[in-house]
């Protein structure tokens, strides 16, 4: 099937030939054409120009919007079993986030909520999640296990994101973040649910084929580089990439433990000194900043300007989950890229979109508009979108998503 899409007022996020990943300077520059008209062939960029259009077999006027790529989030928690509003209150009323984790907040009452959740309600959940970010232009999503702590509540959770694969047209990647939390199971025993996760949990996620990535969240209180590096080993005797939850809540050694690991992406990064940008500069993970976690709690944002400045590539990702960042607007994290991060608009664009599907080793597949790239897309009414749709912040912009060339309802 060839689908002609015209009448395009813009398309932006251009490329002649996929790029691996954009650093430094480079994360400023936007390809884009106007005027211009779109061909889809089986689900795939084909072509696009302006001026003389080629034969197709259906045509799609998209009345003089503006169109963009979708985006691609690379780290999500969307599979969860209710809100964590009660702790939104304590929040205000100056509670921390190791305040709340210590009062039974935290990762641990969401696992006691999932542990409790039935499959199907579980599922529903998740997918009505999902919609959600689809709505907003979001084509290519990474979720994360993690809030179920014990092997059937983790195996829960990565069934219901193998459903979501199945049942959903985007693409949708599989994180197994056993190690997020240290269940009360094994409460001041964190050394033994180490073993329990690489002994008994990972080797059956692993046959199942549940994952396609794991998970560490390396840092103050949680889990320590050498927990890490432990994991990570284990992870990749059966072929799972890693990547990693680091330096949330301090300079504890994550960055360090990502490089020498070889993991695809360390996200967080709030705390990222000199030593964390050179150790980044000499290897191939990929920082990821999540803003919508800094606005959320109140912490300092991952300072991405000065890691461009020094010419690494950045990546940004929505966090989206219950407890730090109830967001699954990835054209809100585009915006705080700009305001709170002071990146150019173009810089946060590339920022989730190409590089942060280089996060996900999908760089030949998503993240611009390019030919032989799948044909995921959303448009605007708005003009100039590379610069208004950050302008006009917490709004949705998408005036119609499509996946694989199909308009998603």
């Amino acid at each position: 099937m060839r689908k002609l899409f015209f009448n395009i007022r813009k398309i932006w996020g251009t490329e002649n030939l996929p790029a691996t990943r954009l650093v430094g300077a480079e994360m400023a520059n936007v390809g884009s054409i106007e005027d211009a008209w779109l061909l889809v062939v089986d689900g795939l960029i084909a072509a696009y120009g302006n001026g003389e259009m080629p034969d197709e077999d259906e045509k799609i006027d998209l009345a003089g919007h503006e169109l963009l790529p979708g985006f691609v989030d690379s780290h999500t928690h969307a599979v969860f079993a209710s809100e964590r509003d009660a702790e939104f209150i304590m929040r205000i009323k100056g509670a921390g986030y190791e305040e709340i984790a210590a009062a039974g907040g935290g990762i641990l009452n969401s696992a006691s909520r999932l542990r409790a959740m039935d499959f199907d309600s579980l599922y529903a959940k998740a997918e009505e999640n999902v919609r959600k970010i689809i709505s907003h232009g979001t084509t290519t999503i990474e979720i994360k296990s993690g809030y179920g702590l014990d092997l059937d509540s983790e195996l829960k959770m990565l069934r219901v994101i193998q459903k979501l694969k199945e049942n959903l047209p985007v693409t949708i990647k599989s994180t197994f973040l056993a190690a997020h939390a240290v269940p009360p199971e094994f409460k001041d025993n964190r050394e033994g649910y180490v073993n329990h996760i690489v002994e008994v949990m990972l080797p059956i996620v692993a046959a199942e084929g549940l994952a396609d990535h794991m998970d560490v969240f390396c840092d103050r209180g949680f889990f320590t580089t050498i927990d890490t590096e432990k994991l990570l080993t284990a992870a990749s005797k059966f072929g799972l990439p890693g990547k990693i939850h680091a330096n949330e809540l301090g300079l504890t050694g994550g960055v360090q433990v990502a490089t020498k690991m070889n993991a695809w992406s360390a996200d967080h990064l709030e705390h990222c000194e000199s030593d964390e940008i050179n150790a980044l500069l000499h290897s191939a993970t990929m920082p990821v900043g999540l803003p919508g976690t800094s606005y959320f709690l109140g912490i300092p944002y991952t300072p991405v300007r000065k890691m461009i400045d020094a010419g690494l590539p950045v990546c940004l990702a929505s966090d989206f989950n219950p407890g730090s960042s109830p967001l699954a607007n990835m054209q809100m994290v585009w915006s705080l890229g700009c305001s709170q991060m002071k990146l150019l608009p173009e810089e946060a664009f590339n920022a989730i979109t190409i590089n942060a599907s280089r996060a996900l080793h999908l760089e030949q597949q998503c993240g611009s508009i390019c030919v032989s790239k799948r044909a995921d897309f959303w448009t605007t009414t708005l003009h100039n979108a590379m610069h208004t749709v950050p302008y006009y912040f917490g709004q949705n912009h998408a005036s119609s998503v499509w996946v694989r060339g199909e308009k998603w309802e």
